[in-house]
């Protein structure tokens, strides 16, 4: 059997180990770090005091102590953030409120300089029915004003925040696995009838295993930058540094390490001028090529198969190496479970292709309840031990996603030759995470594991309290499933979705996924939009946007001389309220012959077009600078060299009213001719497609005979055509414009 190749990380140009490791011969291995800045990681800083926090139970209560203690500032991001969460739902040594947002409320009203900062994914409609309703209302509109709640949508298409931080005073910061939020609280015994572990409505969930690490100093400080930067690319606001006197870190909370260095790593996604990110990716391959005894993983899944072929391509070269994989029985939900199911067989797969398996344990932890039944752990946890040097926890899961479509961050500690006690820290680590899988203290688990080959059959043998690792068996080729396949994609992308190229063109990187929420906030910086919709959409008003009530209107502009000054006044007084652009389009080529109507419709469009932009030009440019920031900047600099292809784009393919990308245009200063020039040529072949139809759409609204609704359907087709057919033209332009560029 061929040896796999040796896996390296994308991006990555030097080998993760020296020539001089090549064999164990019971000396002091020479060995290239394992954590270097600007490979695997971003960043490497001194923490004072390291913290290991095993399940929610001891997470939530040391972070609601370290709350109290804040002084200055608040900040916590999250892929989910619930305000009714319960921090201490088992019960508090003192008297100040336990559920979320009233001790966030608390902290405020006693200290009034104090500051807090939601960030949250703004998540798709996919998760809504698992997440609290309405969270900007509960935790922004229902809380006093030192309280900021701010909903992050800058990700590319089919990507989300996933990372789980809290920074207090700039000097305490917790990272891991685990959102404020419901379904997570636990201890580690895991009982299944535990009464305290309840979601907000009181409904009890199954036992729940996750990790968190904590660290202060310079290493706080550092993911204070990182915190920083994500609010100020989603709130376009600076954050101020903070330097309270005080002490975050609870008194009564032991360090596991003290004084060492903290590597942050991370996975960031392709957006806007910002390059792909995937320090993560590469610290996993890193940390896995040298590994000698033991690679110890906890991890929601297992579906990354750069990381399978790096386990297998270690595995091959050192003989005596194990490695025990813990992960929940079954993924949770039938999404995880048909696209994750099959990303999990896959990375089975690859170990037993290199002929390595039997040196690997897939397994997962159960609890016995009243009755002697086994019930399921869910593992929510993302932990990489390395022997008793290199430990790893975060927010990345061993997926696709994690690796590079996701946002990401972990902490990394590494125990160089002259550190023994941080060896001992993360040999203590390991032990009390496989100690509190199988029910034996962390002491005989460390005995046990002192022993050559020895991880193995201390898995495979029973566990004792009711306590175990199960192996989890194959079962049917989940790869074959044509449901399966057709979900990996959109479940656990390598990278982003592909987005048009329309949005890339326009927002340098960014998609439509975050386009519309941007110009909802710049139509809020105009400040009438959403009331003007409003008013066409739930007042009596919205009466009038009928075909029958319009159209006597239109036909007395035709009978008169005056049409061709009117329709177009018409079309600019309706469109500065906001009326929908399309129906002033439709009643013109029903009311007016098709060369009138195609003329009137392009006239007035023109004309409406301009005259928003000029109110935008005009009074919205300090409202939208002040709300979107630097994101109005890369506005001016993705249109100042493409300004035409960027207009017209926004035309063939709209995502905001008509009115609303008009003002934004005008306040964000896109040139006058190239605004112009570029709503020209992509709202001529809609209005083209609408008035040669003519009265076949009178006949249609009067008489919808098969013939001519099949006739409308042609026509919109065509018109959707018509627009995917430029963008695939300016996107061909465009690869071939910078293949140019690139050869020059």
């Amino acid at each position: 059997m061929q040896t796999p190749p040796p896996p390296t990380a994308r991006q990555s140009r030097k080998p993760f180990l020296s020539r001089t490791d090549s064999r164990h011969d019971g000396k002091p291995l020479h060995r290239d770090p394992i954590l270097d800045a600007g490979r695997t990681c971003w960043r490497i800083a001194r923490s004072d005091r390291v913290k290991i926090l095993v399940d929610a139970a001891e997470y939530f209560s040391t972070l609601r102590q370290a709350l109290l203690r804040a002084q200055r500032s608040v900040h916590i991001l999250g892929w989910d953030i619930d305000s009714r969460v319960d921090l201490a739902p088992d019960g508090a040594p003192d008297d100040e409120p336990t559920r979320l947002r009233p001790l966030l409320i608390r902290l405020v009203e006693i200290n009034p300089q104090l500051r807090v900062n939601l960030l949250l994914w703004d998540y798709s409609t996919l998760y809504a029915l698992d997440r609290e309703p309405l969270p900007r209302i509960s935790l922004g509109w229902q809380t006093p004003a030192q309280i900021d709640v701010c909903l992050d949508d800058l990700v590319p298409l089919g990507s989300s925040h996933h990372q789980k931080l809290v920074v207090i005073d700039d000097k305490l910061a917790f990272c891991g696995g685990l959102d404020l939020c419901s379904g997570r609280w636990d201890t580690p015994d895991h009982s299944p009838d535990l009464p305290a572990r309840v979601d907000p409505d009181g409904v009890g969930y199954g036992p729940f295993h996750d990790v968190h690490m904590m660290v202060d100093g310079d290493a706080a400080a550092a993911i204070a930058e990182l915190v920083h930067l994500r609010w100020h690319e989603a709130s376009c606001r600076h954050l101020t540094p903070v330097t309270p006197e005080g002490d975050p870190w609870p008194e009564d909370v032991i360090p596991d390490v003290t004084d060492v260095d903290v590597g942050i790593a991370r996975t960031l996604p392709l957006l806007l001028d910002r390059a792909e990110v995937r320090e993560i990716e590469a610290l996993f391959i890193a940390a896995i090529a040298s590994a000698e005894r033991l690679v110890y993983m906890e991890n929601q899944y297992f579906a990354a198969v750069g990381i399978a072929d790096a386990l297998a391509h270690r595995l091959t070269e050192r003989p005596e190496l194990e490695a025990i994989l813990v992960c929940p029985r079954l993924p949770h939900g039938w999404l995880a479970a048909k696209a994750m199911g099959a990303g999990r067989r896959r990375f089975r797969r690859r170990l037993e292709e290199a002929g390595v398996a039997h040196r690997v344990r897939l397994v997962s932890p159960s609890v016995d309840d009243t009755k002697g039944t086994p019930v399921d752990i869910m593992v929510h946890s993302k932990v990489l031990i390395v022997d008793d040097r290199f430990i790893t926890i975060g927010s990345a899961n061993v997926n696709n996603r994690s690796m590079g479509c996701d946002t990401e961050c972990n902490l990394a500690l590494e125990a160089t030759a002259d550190q023994p006690e941080l060896h001992a820290a993360i040999a203590d680590i390991r032990n009390r995470l496989l100690g509190e899988h199988l029910g034996r203290p962390a002491e005989t688990i460390g005995q046990a594991l002192r022993e050559p080959n020895s991880a193995r059959a201390l898995v495979d043998a029973a566990g004792t309290a009711g306590r175990k690792l199960s192996p989890i068996e194959p079962t049917e080729d989940d790869e074959e499933d044509l449901v399966a396949v057709a979900l990996a994609p959109i479940a656990d992308p390598e990278r982003p979705i592909e987005a048009d190229q329309l949005l890339l063109d326009l927002f340098g990187g960014i998609t439509r996924h975050a386009v519309w929420p941007w110009l909802k906030r710049g139509a809020a910086g105009v400040g009438v939009i959403l009331g003007f919709v409003a008013l066409w959409q739930w007042t009596p008003l919205s009466e009038l946007i009928t075909i029958d009530t319009l159209r006597p209107i239109f036909e007395v502009i035709r009978a008169g001389a005056a049409a061709p000054i009117a329709i177009p006044l018409l079309f600019v007084i309706a469109s500065l309220l906001f009326f929908p652009i399309t129906l002033l389009i439709t009643l013109t080529a029903i009311v007016f012959d098709p060369l009138f109507a195609f003329a009137y419709a392009l006239v007035g469009t023109m004309a409406s077009a301009a005259a928003a932009y000029g109110v935008g030009f005009k009074l919205g440019r300090p409202v939208l600078r002040r709300l979107l920031g630097n994101r109005l900047n890369s506005v001016n600099r993705a249109v100042a060299s493409r300004g035409v292809l960027a207009v017209m784009m926004l035309r063939v393919a709209p995502v905001a009213p008509y009115t609303a990308v008009n003002m934004v245009c005008g306040a964000a200063r896109i040139r006058f001719t190239d605004y112009m020039v570029g709503t020209l040529l992509g709202m001529a072949p809609g209005i083209t497609v609408l008035t040669a139809l003519g009265n076949s759409l009178t006949q249609v609204l009067e008489n919808p005979t098969p013939g001519m609704v099949a006739l409308v359907i042609a026509a919109i087709a065509l018109w959707i055509l018509l627009g995917v057919g430029l963008q695939r033209i300016l996107g061909r332009w465009r690869g071939m414009r910078r293949d140019r560029e690139a050869r020059s």
